[in-house]
This record gives C-alpha cells, sequence and structure tokens, in this order.
C-alpha cells in the first residue's frame, strides 16, 4: 500500500463515527486531526490560532474565491505569490525578500492535487519563525518530497467533499499533539447548532442528482435555480460587492460578518453534521483508495497527451517518475478553453473548479497585495483546462474530435526556478 493511503481496515467499526474519520485520516497523515464540517471552516479555525489579527498571508492568486474571504475573515491580508506559469505552484524564489520578511504565515494551495514545493516553503517558514498552512483540499491522496501533502505544514486542512465524493466534512490536522484539544474546542466554540432540514437535504441530495443526471435535465435544473435566485454565481467569481466587504473587513477578525461570502456553494460549512452524514462521509472514505489508484490512472494518461507540458509537472509525479500524483483534476492547457468546455459539455463532462481571473486581478489593491510578477498566474488562470482523471479517455476523445488546440505559452514566461 502507498504511503500515506490506508485501507478501511485501519479503523474499528464499532468507534463512534466522527472519531472513526479522525482515526482514518491520522493513519494516513501520521498527525493528530480535528473533524470539521468543512476545509474552509478548519482554515479559519488554524488561521485565528495562529496568525494575530492585521497579519499578512502569502497565498496563491489562482485560488478558489472562498479562500480569499475566509483569510480576509480571520482578520488577515492576503499577499499574492508569483506562480510556476505551467502548473500554477508558488514559485519561491519570485517572491522578494522585503515580502518574505514582512509574513505572518504563507497558505499553500496544491492546486487540483499537484502539490506546491512545500519542504522549500517549510524552511523558508522556520527561517522566519512563521507558521505553514497546508490547503490539501484538492491533494488528500499526493505526496511531495517523499511525504503525504499536509505532513509539512504546521497546520493542514483537508476537504471530504473532493476526491471522497461525500459533499460535506473536512479535516483540521496538526503537527503538534498538543494543540488538538484546543483547537477541538475552538472549533466546537464557532459551530453552529444541527439543524433537521440540513441534513434531510443532504440526505436526498444524491438522489436528486441522480434523476437529473438520468433524465439529462441538467440544464432545466440550472436555469430553474437562475430563475428563483438560487445560484450564487453567474460568472467563475462570485460578486465581490465592494462597500460590502469594505465594511466586513472593518470588524474582523469576524466570521459572521464574512458569511455571505464564505458559505457561497456550501451553506452548511460550518453546521454540526448529524450521524447520518457521518456516517455516509465515512463510507465515501472507506472507498478513498480505489477513487485515487483510478485518479492516477487517469492523471497518467492525461499527462501524456498534447495539451498536458509534461516537462514542467514534476510535481504531479509522485514514488517514481513513471508514478503519477492522484490529481482531482488535471488542468490540461488549452488555447480555447470556452471551445473546449463546449466540447467536453457535449460528452457530458462539466468544467468546474475555475479560478480566472486571478485573485489580485479579481479584488484589487484595496483588499489584497498584489503579486509583484502576475503574468504566470494570468496565463495560466486563462488556459488551464481541469479535467476529472476519472473521465479521462472520453475527455481526451472529445477534444481530438474537436480539433481544440494545445496553448503556447508568451516567449520568456517561464519559472524563476527554470
Amino acid at each position: 500500500m502507498a504511503t500515506g493511503e490506508a485501507g478501511p481496515g485501519s479503523v474499528r467499526s464499532g468507534s463512534q463515527p466522527r472519531k472513526r474519520l479522525e482515526e482514518t485520516m491520522r493513519s494516513r497523515l501520521g498527525r493528530e486531526c480535528v473533524y470539521v464540517p468543512s476545509c474552509r471552516f478548519g482554515l479559519y479555525a488554524a488561521l485565528r490560532h495562529w496568525c494575530p489579527p492585521g497579519g499578512r498571508v502569502l497565498m496563491s492568486p489562482v485560488n478558489d474565491d472562498v479562500i480569499f474571504f475566509v483569510v480576509l475573515a480571520a482578520g488577515l491580508r492576503p499577499v499574492q505569490a508569483p506562480l510556476n506559469p505551467s502548473d500554477a505552484s508558488i514559485d519561491i524564489d519570485a517572491v522578494p525578500e522585503e515580502t518574505w520578511g514582512s509574513l505572518s504565515a504563507v497558505l499553500t494551495t496544491n492546486l487540483y492535487g499537484n502539490p506546491d514545493p512545500a519542504p522549500g516553503l517549510r524552511a523558508r517558514c522556520d527561517a522566519l519563525g512563521i507558521p505553514l498552512f497546508e490547503d490539501a483540499a484538492h491533494a488528500i491522496g499526493s505526496e511531495v518530497g517523499g511525504r503525504p501533502v499536509g505532513a509539512w505544514g504546521d497546520a493542514s486542512v483537508f476537504s471530504l467533499s473532493k476526491h471522497v465524493g461525500a459533499k460535506a466534512g473536512g479535516i483540521l490536522a496538526v503537527a503538534d499533539p498538543g494543540l488538538r484539544e484546543a483547537l477541538e474546542k475552538a472549533c466546537d466554540d464557532l459551530l453552529l447548532p444541527r439543524r433537521a432540514t440540513a441534513e434531510v437535504a443532504y440526505a436526498v441530495r444524491p438522489y436528486a442528482e441522480a434523476a437529473v443526471r438520468g433524465l439529462r435535465l441538467r440544464s432545466a435544473a440550472w436555469a430553474t435555480m437562475r430563475m428563483l435566485g438560487l445560484t450564487e454565481r453567474e460568472g467563475i467569481r462570485m460578486p465581490l460587492r465592494p462597500d460590502e466587504l469594505a465594511r466586513a473587513v472593518a470588524s474582523a477578525p469576524d466570521l459572521d460578518a464574512h458569511d455571505s461570502w464564505v458559505r457561497v456553494d456550501m451553506h452548511d460549512y460550518r453546521l454540526r453534521g448529524g450521524r447520518f452524514r457521518l456516517r455516509r462521509i465515512g463510507h465515501g472514505l472507506d472507498r478513498l483508495d480505489g477513487v485515487l489508484a483510478g485518479c492516477r490512472a487517469g492523471t497518467e494518461l492525461l499527462l501524456s497527451t498534447r495539451w498536458a507540458r509534461p516537462e514542467a509537472w514534476e510535481g504531479a509525479r509522485s514514488r517514481s517518475p513513471d508514478t503519477a500524483q492522484p490529481l482531482f483534476r488535471v488542468p490540461l492547457l488549452v488555447a480555447d478553453r470556452d471551445a473546449a468546455a463546449r466540447a467536453l459539455a457535449r460528452r457530458g463532462i462539466v468544467v468546474g473548479y475555475l479560478y480566472d481571473p486571478p485573485l489580485d486581478d479579481y479584488a484589487g489593491a484595496a483588499f489584497t497585495d498584489p503579486s509583484p510578477s502576475p503574468e504566470g498566474a494570468r496565463w495560466f488562470a486563462r488556459h488551464a483546462l481541469p479535467v476529472d482523471p476519472l473521465r479521462a479517455r472520453a475527455a481526451v476523445a472529445a477534444l481530438e474530435e474537436s480539433g481544440i488546440r494545445p496553448a503556447e505559452a508568451p516567449e520568456g514566461l517561464v519559472p524563476s526556478g527554470g
């Protein structure tokens, strides 16, 4: 069995559902874990524990806007990092020295499961005496430097909505086992009471989604949701609402003031989970190793295509040059992403997890320090086509049939270390 993976038999079946989830993830990571209702909630708790209000956090501009608002809610100033344009990992050497000296923390993204350079970031943070946080929402099975992603930071957060497929739940893992109890209490203090309606909605959601897929009603369902005002995004990014956001930032740290941004796409992100929800998440976690194996195979296939840039994907290779990471999505780099997305849609493959424009272009200098070298992030955000590796063969066929061309990187747009 691969490093960072553990079978379902590693946990006693009679243990309580929440403890069972925590023990399973502890066996994978080798560190103490706290179950949380969502990755974003766990990250907020970690930022509040380690970072003083007003601190500055280095992060990737090609990232979910929800994470950006979590950083603001914690009373911190996002600082956008320069990125490797081929895979959107943080380009350590391109971060100015004066920026390093101003930071209170570093937050990785591990975009689509491709690891950020955690060993180098760990060394930098140690030298500066600041914490490293790992957002491992996309990277539950990925490795870097011989360790699982999530085993480098002072704290790391995982989503159980992604590879696990539970559409709920998260894990906050900590390097110092002595902090577990304090962090668990901090999370409990922030949680909202369980709602019966939320549990019922969670229970029936898979059946409703299956019915929509079976009847091919996706378009009608989205149109109805838009008509009823139930969608929160018309485009890739949610509306910024700068005047309201400025008032919220002035009151930070305050999760309640930022709730309308942080809750987007997951309104129960801070609700206590019921036993049914926890058991369903546990069943998904039991099947995780099979999902990761499928993701590895699909990642290998997609990285062999003309839309990938294999020479830039050292991070996407795990234990040996011939073994791929089990990426959550494989970002192929295409000349015309809209055309490529339409080609996939004709095969029933939905393109999601797009992060365009980068956060500094989206939010502006009023709410974040812009990247000193924004071109790499802009190019990647514009050309990345995140493909589900579990649909790899169908995706490759669709792109080939439609004549989708690979993106051509502008001359001179290379990582600083390259």
